[in-house]
This record gives structure tokens, sequence and C-alpha cells, in this order.
């Protein structure tokens, strides 16, 4: 069906395999950035978790910001799972 999950809010820790890149509002999305880091298109809410200071949506990333790329893949969705058990154990 047409039903949307909503995405926990949660910060991804910073690592040291982590990329970063200088947004450029022109020439990038969300859904390309995954896919040029990830192969797959459907990790741009992740960039969004680790990018929280910039906001909810996309098109409130500024132009030109260090934008970060939690890397690898694999690794970033630990940290985000890991973080989502520990603030759910909080709430029991």
């Amino acid at each position: 069906g047409n039903a949307r999950s909503v995405v926990p809010f949660i910060e991804i820790e910073k690592s040291s395999t982590d990329l970063y890149i200088r947004y450029d509002k022109s020439t990038m999305r969300l859904d390309t950035l995954s896919y040029k880091y990830y192969g797959d298109s459907n990790y741009g809410w992740l960039l969004l978790q680790a990018n929280q200071e910039y906001g909810y949506y996309e098109y409130l990333i500024p132009d030109g910001s260090v934008f970060r790329i939690p890397y690898p893949l694999s690794n970033a969705l630990k940290r985000y799972e890991d973080k989502k058990n520990i603030i759910m154990q909080q709430k029991l």
C-alpha cells in the first residue's frame, strides 16, 4: 500500500570512517548522494539523521554547508540501531 513509516529522529554518533562533503544544492539530492555512497538511493533519511543541525527536510540544508556521510553503510546502520535501542530501553 501507500502507508509511510515514520523514522525516529535519532542522532548517529560520529565515526572516524565518516566522510564529509560540501553540499551543493544545485547538483545534489539526498537520494543521489545515498546512491553514490551506499549503492542504494533509499538512505536519504540516514543522511538527514547524521546532519540534524540542518533540520528535518532536505530543502533546509544550506548551500555550501559541510555535510556528513556516515560511512560505511553497515557501520552507520549499526550506530543508528544501537542508539535507537538505548532510547527504547530508557522508555521502558
